[in-house]
């Protein structure tokens, strides 16, 4: 039979979690119950104490009990649980996590169901999960299910929940068991990136290496995204990197609301991947509803993509930084690269007659990309827009032919 993970605060939730094991035990899979509350006795007995937690966190775990620090206490077993679990995980002793909890809570299981690999199953139940989640789901594949009411007790709304969460997380589980049962896919991995003002050429793209032979993964360049890309990239499991849509770099030089982080760009290089790289969307910063754009940004060239999405023009000094920045990436890179620049527009609203039109701009992005780039890095100017299927096949020929010779070798 199966295991599932249940891992909790003990201490102030072991009734729920108790409730939990019940309906997963019922559901033909077997509870390992796992506590990860440090502040009193806890309330049901474990399988895996807290304890054992702290140790795998910090051998003077002891010291850290007796100051009875909320906050140092929480990310004490967060680090604990993350370390114990994902050995769980890597030796097949459970085969999926779940857990139940307020604020200490979920920031403590879903630090350790981020260790977890993407396609483990893992739910959490979380009074938090109908805010901002990004920060406990980060670029996993987390489940989160709002606990509508506080994790306190079972009554007629929280059993309603927890059954669900009992049933998703069996479910889950069911499902990965038959996956490795099946012949595991045996294609080359490349992965991409995407925008909405980017889609028709990743999508030719797309289809002309799948022809080819290799699976292509998608990501929606919205900061998760790129992140996403990053850590899969750098995880070693892709063969090739197609980032046609590397927009995110002007949300985080400018201060829009779906930056990557500053490392976006870089795990092409660390990993030794080859890449083709062009400056898609660079052209736009993305922000929220219209109210929401920051009033230092008063008079610049907006453009509403859709009531929740307001899009602000890059000027031509940001634009230059930009183009710097994404060559000064790219010249880190030792496996082959090319950089692709579509001279007629990065996006679809900055080609001729679009609201985002900018020659001056797009100049001094391509301009500062000559500039910086390593000389010995092919560059591939195109007297076209992004989204041409010319300059599509020009970025799906030019990857191809970095995988192919790196095969030949």
């Amino acid at each position: 039979m199966p295991t599932v993970a249940i891992l909790g605060t003990f201490d102030t939730k072991g009734e729920e979690h108790a409730f939990l094991a019940e309906l997963i035990r019922r559901q033909g899979c077997t509870p390992l119950l796992i506590n990860a509350g440090c502040l009193e006795a806890p309330r049901i007995q474990p399988d895996i104490s807290a304890e054992i937690l702290a140790e795998a966190a910090d051998p003077a775990w002891r010291e850290v009990f007796a100051r009875r620090d909320r906050g140092e206490c929480v990310a004490l077993m967060a680090r604990g649980a993350a370390k114990t679990i994902a050995g769980f995980a890597a030796r097949g002793l459970i085969h999926g996590m779940v857990s139940l909890g307020g604020g200490g809570g979920t920031a403590i299981a879903t630090a350790a169901m981020r260790a977890l690999p993407i396609g483990f199953p893992k739910v959490m139940v979380s009074t938090l999960a109908s805010g901002n989640v990004a920060p406990y789901v980060g670029t996993t594949d987390i489940v989160m299910i709002p606990a509508i009411v506080d994790v306190s007790g079972i009554n007629r709304v929280s059993r309603i929940i927890f059954e669900n969460a009992a049933g998703a997380i069996c479910g889950m589980v069911a499902a990965a068991e038959r996956r490795r049962s099946e012949p595991a896919p045996d294609k080359p991995l490349v992965v991409a990136s995407m925008f909405g003002n980017t889609t028709a050429c990743v999508t030719e793209a797309k289809r002309l290496i799948e022809a080819a032979g290799y699976e292509v993964l998608v990501f929606h360049a919205t900061g998760t995204g790129g992140r996403a890309l990053e850590a899969l990239v750098a995880s070693g499991l892709a063969a090739g990197v197609l980032d046609i849509t590397t927009t995110e770099w002007a949300d985080e030089l400018v201060g829009g609301i779906l930056g990557a982080g500053p490392e976006r760009l870089e795990a092409a290089g660390k990993a030794k991947v080859p890449a083709i790289v062009t400056p898609g969307c660079l052209d736009m910063v993305n922000f929220g509803e219209r109210a929401t754009v920051p009033a230092k940004f008063a008079g610049r060239l907006f453009y509403q993509h859709n009531p929740q999405v307001t899009l602000m023009r890059t000027t031509p000094a940001e634009c230059a930084e930009l183009g710097r920045v994404l060559a000064e990436k790219v010249n880190r890179y030792t496996a082959p690269a090319t950089v692709l620049l579509p001279l007629k527009g990065i996006s679809i609203i900055s080609a001729p007659g679009g609201a985002f039109h900018d020659p001056a701009a797009d100049a001094a992005l391509f301009g500062a990309i000559r500039q910086h780039l390593r000389a010995d890095i092919p560059r591939v100017e195109l007297d076209v827009a992004i989204n041409d299927p010319i300059f599509a096949r020009a970025c799906a020929e030019a990857l191809l032919g970095h995988l192919r010779a790196g095969a030949r070798c």
